[in-house]
């Protein structure tokens, strides 16, 4: 309860900018989905939104413009498709492969436990 009431104190006024850090931490499935099609709502009405998470599938789907951050440092900064260039990947590679190539966490990915 605590998140949603943050996010609505935050969305209420309508903001032009908004900064969020993983907006979607501890919201049930309803409420990610309502956040998600807020955002987008606002972000279509000419809002600037700056989002961090660790869910990519979130990013890959919300952001228009992604930066990859490892240990402190910007590692690559574009849309999918420009990451994707630059990770050597076919279009259409997803941002978890794209993510996981660029920060060198591909091998470790395969090990199966």
């Amino acid at each position: 309860m605590k998140q949603k009431t943050v996010l609505a104190g935050a969305l209420i006024h309508a903001p032009a900018l908004l900064i969020l850090d993983e907006p979607l931490t501890g919201l049930d499935a309803a409420a990610s989905r309502l956040v998600k099609s807020m955002l987008q709502a606002r972000a279509e009405a000419g809002a600037a939104i700056i989002l961090t998470t660790h869910i990519l599938d979130v990013a890959e789907r919300l952001a228009t413009r992604i930066g990859i951050l490892s240990g402190g440092a910007l590692l690559a900064e574009g849309t999918l498709a420009e990451l994707s260039a630059a990770a050597a990947f076919a279009a259409g590679a997803s941002l978890e492969d794209v993510f996981l190539h660029l920060t060198g966490a591909a091998a470790a990915s395969s090990v199966r436990v």
